[in-house]
């Protein structure tokens, strides 16, 4: 999700690097957050847990049918946050979200230091590799789209890219850093939903659950920077499997007139503008990540 918090978010992953949480209180009560959003979830989910180079991932599945959708949520957002958008891909694809090692959730949180997005590509093609799925279609919203395009693994079949970082840096505009900085100084309910209807389109309020769960993060977890634009021969090279691109047509931070440019320089390609949308997708807007979504798993399945 929020990516235009990693601007303003700060942080490190190898040997004694910190947490993403600022004290072993904090961490128990975002483990404990998210367990309970999960067990609340009112469809069938799956758990699992992989070893890797990063430590345990925490994986969370759903549904059924091919191609399989894996899932890399945005910067501080995990499973427990994004069940809107499992339960909306998965009747139709047999669908994983990732929780990204470093990011507020249930898999190791020691935070990569340097080569961030590089670390991530490796992981994520490790986790590839751990549920030994071919042909996967990758689903990136904001830092997670930069993380499906460093990872490279044979097994992924196309990308399909939501508010995607990675293309250019973000756009923070001075109501956006005020509104941060007193979110990050004192987190309170208010202060979140004040700073999140800048993550929206103009008049809409930001949902509930994303109000809690800032809130908590907040008050509990260390801040990240944002991850610079990936390579333009690495984006070339991405640009070899199919590909889609879409945000939302008042995204602040990812202006479509900003974005467009640098996605059809660096992939020669179109971005698909979502009309009502801001940066953060809200529920009922997610008619329109499936529908890009099946822009390449239509054709892998037939």
């Amino acid at each position: 999700m929020a990516y235009g918090l990693d601007e303003v978010w700060a942080g490190g992953h190898t040997g004694a690097v910190p947490s993403v949480y600022k004290t072993p209180a904090g961490q128990h009560a975002v483990r404990q957050w998210c367990l309970e959003a999960l067990a609340r979830a009112d469809f069938p989910l799956t758990t699992a847990t992989l070893d890797t180079s990063a430590g345990l991932v925490h994986l969370t599945s759903a549904g059924g049918g091919k191609p399989q959708v894996v899932m890399v949520p945005g910067t501080g957002f995990n499973a427990a946050v994004v069940l809107p958008w499992l339960q909306a891909l998965s009747p139709r694809w047999t669908t994983t979200v990732v929780d990204l090692p470093g990011q507020p959730g249930l898999s190791d949180p020691r935070r990569p230091s340097g080569a961030r997005l590089a670390w991530y590509g490796r992981v994520l093609d490790e986790i590839l590799a751990g549920v030994d799925a071919d042909g996967v279609v990758l689903l990136g919203n904001s830092l997670g789209a930069a993380v499906a395009l460093a990872a490279g693994s044979p097994r992924i079949a196309a990308r399909a890219l939501v508010s995607p970082a990675g293309f250019s840096r973000l756009n923070v505009d001075l109501p956006l850093a005020l509104a941060s900085a007193v979110w990050l100084l004192r987190p309170t309910a208010e202060h979140t939903r004040r700073m999140l209807r800048l993550f929206v389109a103009p008049g809409a309020d930001p949902p509930q659950t994303e109000v809690e769960w800032m809130t908590l993060t907040a008050a509990s977890c260390r801040t990240t920077l944002a991850p610079p634009p990936l390579p333009a021969a690495l984006l070339a090279r991405r640009a070899e499997r199919p590909c889609v691109v879409g945000v939302g047509e008042h995204d602040r931070f990812l202006p479509p007139r900003r974005l467009a440019p640098a996605v059809r320089r660096t992939m020669n390609l179109n971005v698909r503008v979502f009309s009502g949308v801001g940066h953060l997708i809200t529920p009922g807007h997610l008619d329109e990540v499936v529908s890009l979504v099946g822009e390449v798993t239509d054709p892998l399945a037939n």
